[in-house]
């Protein structure tokens, strides 16, 4: 990529969350002053223009291209929309949201450079963040062409959850849509290549708060794990589904579980490994070469495993698992643990999404409560 702006090097957790703050310090950018008055005038009147559009501005300075040949729309998700620039000298994609300002694409912008500086698994650099003057926020990044459709996966996604299908069928397709071995082998090895990679000294956490869609997702650095996943993912969505529906039933439960986890980790190893944290099939891509490509983090320092939160629906198969743990060994109760790291994302989607997911996270909940007579 020809262009590049200063971004936070996030390949070191010990980074100060001034030096976060300094990256994403949304700067005007400099006005360069030509020796004619006339051609002076001419350069200050574009770049006046420019200042109402801050995408087009920083593309045709920073960006290092001199015309947008043209925009269009591509999927984005549930939350934001996306659309592609082409430029005369590289295409650009871009997020926009009208509702939600800065602080969520910043925490992306932290997450995505954090990735990409594991240099493991593909995902784009981000170039910017910044305010859009109606309202709103929006992030420039690098645009990687896929091989395969993540679109047509994203809008299957929010059909379901239109529609409150049944879950298993949900993770029925995107195991179809996954089920290539190469693919899911290479996902495997490299993912647990960056969790290998990128471990942190500063606990669990991650330098800014972010959001898993558009719920708030707390990374307050904190030493023990089974603390922090109990505080700050599990015991947030509880309180989010007590404050929003009243539900105490579940929130009680729930709470009852926290309180007698800790024998599911006996035997384990846990470090903080640098997670995506928001793993789902809309998420996962890959290139014009075949290559795996990640991307709309929610990253935080995590216990590896909590990564296969959202396996429900991302199709991983047994090629993914495999080509992971030869990387990554797996660890003495995985297969207990599975679930809990399930309810997160099940309590998440429920305060999302409604009711539809209560049943799924419910059942989770008292079939531990069973398992540790609690």
């Amino acid at each position: 990529m020809a262009a590049n702006v200063a971004l936070l090097s996030a390949s070191s957790p010990s980074t100060s969350a001034a030096v976060a703050s300094s990256f994403l310090s949304r700067r005007p950018l400099p006005r360069c002053c030509a020796a004619s008055p006339r051609r002076a005038s001419s350069r200050l009147s574009i770049m006046a223009a420019l200042g109402d559009d801050p995408i087009k501005e920083w593309i045709l300075t920073e960006g290092k291209a001199t015309q947008i040949k043209g925009t269009r729309s591509i999927g984005g998700g549930c939350i934001n929309a996306a659309q592609r620039y082409d430029t005369d000298a590289v295409p650009f994609f871009v997020k926009t949201n009208s509702r939600i300002g800065p602080e969520m694409f910043e925490g992306e912008a932290l997450g995505l450079k954090a990735m990409y500086d594991t240099k493991s698994i593909r995902v784009p650099l981000p170039y910017k963040v910044g305010s859009l003057p109606t309202g709103g926020s929006f992030i420039i990044m690098e645009f990687i062409e896929f091989g395969r459709s993540r679109g047509d996966q994203v809008t299957i996604y929010q059909m379901f959850l239109r529609f409150n299908l049944p879950v298993y069928s949900l993770s029925l397709f995107f195991f179809l849509a996954n089920r290539k071995k190469n693919h899911q082998s290479a996902l495997g090895r490299k993912l647990a290549e960056m969790h290998k990679s990128a471990k942190s000294d500063k606990g669990y956490g991650f330098h800014v708060d972010n959001t898993i869609g558009s719920t708030p997702q707390i990374n307050t650095w904190t030493a023990d794990w089974i603390e922090f996943y109990s505080k700050h993912r599990l015991g947030y969505q509880l309180e989010l589904a007590s404050r929003r529906y009243g539900d105490s039933a579940i929130y009680e439960k729930g709470q009852r579980l926290i309180k007698n986890i800790r024998p599911l980790f006996d035997g384990a190893v846990l470090e903080p490994c640098l997670l995506h944290g928001d793993l789902w099939s809309g998420n996962i891509s890959s290139d014009t070469k075949g290559d795996p490509v990640i991307l709309d983090p929610a990253c935080y320092y995590g216990h590896n495993e909590a990564e296969f939160g959202m396996s429900w629906c991302a199709g991983f198969g047994g090629d993914f698992y495999n080509a992971y743990f030869q990387v990554m060994p797996k660890q003495p109760g995985f297969e207990k643990r599975r679930d809990l790291y399930l309810l997160y994302h099940y309590l998440n989607h429920y305060n999302l999404f409604g009711s539809g997911y209560r049943s799924s996270a419910m059942s989770i909940i008292e079939d531990y409560l069973y398992l540790l007579a609690a």
